[in-house]
């Protein structure tokens, strides 16, 4: 009974999501609630458990969330983005246009949340496809491809973050095996897939093509890359060193307290401010609104990490996490291919990449405790099976059929397949990852 409690949950949530329309966050809130009053935890404990999901999760997130959100819109606003993407469209002319794309949306996509970063990017896509001349979906897969794994994949994007704090994982080791297993992903689903889709027509509206800002306004070359990058720099840098420092030494406290991800999104931050910012002529009660509007863009995106961390709580508050675990450990299933299946169905049932990863880390995760299984790697799996084969039920499949103004039956066969892809070879970079480390 205990098994099939959790199951009528689930189908509540997809139920709510997809048939009922619910913000997720509330679907989340709602079948909290249903699914500890099922699970027989006791009617004044059930709130308690919900709060204290909530506010476990969102301590180690805030932080991480709202200054990536900052430093994000930024890199937008103050023409950094463009200035990345002319430089590397030098780079690379017009025969290697696609990869040129692929590393904009790789570098860019880093700071910037996805439906930020497509926004601000495809008309970059419809700029260059008109220029040069060639189909629109060809230039613009490969960055989608990026954006779309830095945001499954990469720290500080919500899910990875989120997932790092559930399972108890190092941002910075994570970060560092994502962006391993992120590069060929990127280039299988991006470069190499879009040789392929030349053919497909898209005839995108001409009031989505880039409006650039003049070449004097831009920031340097070099200031744009560090500024966007520093993040990662910071991050993957604090954490080797880290490593190689004597638990005993003077400097370790101090370098763990820099290798913190919400030290690390704040000083970055802090650093873009001047150099983004005031050091390129903007007020600071410019740049303060600049921040202002990042954070109403991820207000939901934290709701919706609050309300999966209430299920996860209720699901542990009950027992029942535990009576799973046991149940799946039977099966002769590899745990980061058992992750990886869990998310991809439950982001097909659902939609979204970010509901699909959080709500299995409340089922799995005291299995994946029990099997000695880097958690770097399981946020990983995670991450890749969140991204599984988009479709009607998720708004990027929307966004890219009418930004690109292509057909159903086009968007399956260029977005959706490249998802599949990213989900697909994500797990295979994740196994071999695992088998070179284990």
């Amino acid at each position: 009974m205990t098994v099939l409690f959790v199951l009528l949950s689930i189908l509540l949530l997809v139920l709510l999501i997809v048939w009922a329309k619910l913000n997720p966050f509330l679907a989340f809130l709602i079948t909290s609630i249903v699914a500890g009053l099922l699970l027989g935890i006791p009617p004044e404990q059930v709130a308690v458990s919900v709060q204290q999901g909530m506010g476990s999760l969102l301590g180690d997130l805030v932080i991480i969330i709202t200054m990536g959100a900052m430093l994000g819109k930024l890199v937008a606003d103050s023409g950094a983005a463009q200035r990345i993407a002319d430089f590397l469209m030098r780079i690379f002319g017009k025969k290697y246009i696609h990869w040129a794309m692929m590393l904009t949306g790789l570098v860019v996509g880093i700071p910037l949340f996805y439906n930020v970063g497509f926004v601000l990017l495809v008309p970059l896509v419809f700029t260059v496809a008109h220029q040069y001349k060639l189909s629109a979906v060809y230039v613009g897969i490969p960055l989608l491809a990026a954006l779309s794994v830095t945001h499954g994949f990469l720290p500080p994007h919500p899910s990875p973050a989120a997932l790092v704090a559930q399972f108890d994982a190092n941002m910075g080791m994570t970060l560092l095996y994502g962006m391993i297993v992120a590069v060929p992903t990127i280039l299988i689903a991006g470069p190499l897939f879009a040789r392929y889709l030349k053919s497909i027509p898209a005839s995108p509206l001409k009031s989505f093509r880039a409006s650039s800002k003049p070449e004097e306004e831009l920031p340097g070359t070099l200031n744009s890359f560090l500024s966007a990058l520093l993040p990662v720099v910071l991050l993957v840098g604090t954490t080797v060193l880290l490593m190689q420092t004597d638990e005993g030494s003077v400097f370790y406290g101090y370098i763990a307290f820099m290798a913190d991800p919400g030290m690390v999104m704040l000083f970055s931050l802090l650093v873009a401010t001047f150099t983004l910012g005031l050091h390129q002529g903007m007020k600071m009660k410019h740049l303060m609104d600049i921040y202002v509007d990042s954070v109403k863009e991820v207000a939901m995106i934290i709701l919706i990490v609050a309300g999966a961390g209430a299920l996860k709580q209720v699901l542990m508050d009950s027992g029942v996490s535990q009576v799973i675990a046991d149940g799946l450990e039977g099966w002769d299933v590899h745990p980061l291919v058992l992750a990886w299946t869990i998310t991809a169905v439950i982001r097909v049932c659902v939609g979204s990449a970010t509901v699909a990863g959080l709500t299995t880390a409340g089922i799995i995760g005291p299995l994946i405790q029990d099997t000695g299984v880097d958690p770097n790697l399981v946020v990983l799996a995670i991450g890749a099976g969140s991204l599984m084969f988009s479709h009607f039920n998720d708004a990027g499949f929307w966004m890219y059929k009418e930004f690109f103004n292509v057909s159903i039956k086009d968007t399956i066969k260029s977005w959706s397949v490249m998802e599949t892809i990213v989900a697909v070879v994500g797990l295979v970079g994740v196994m071999v990852l695992d088998g070179l480390i284990g």
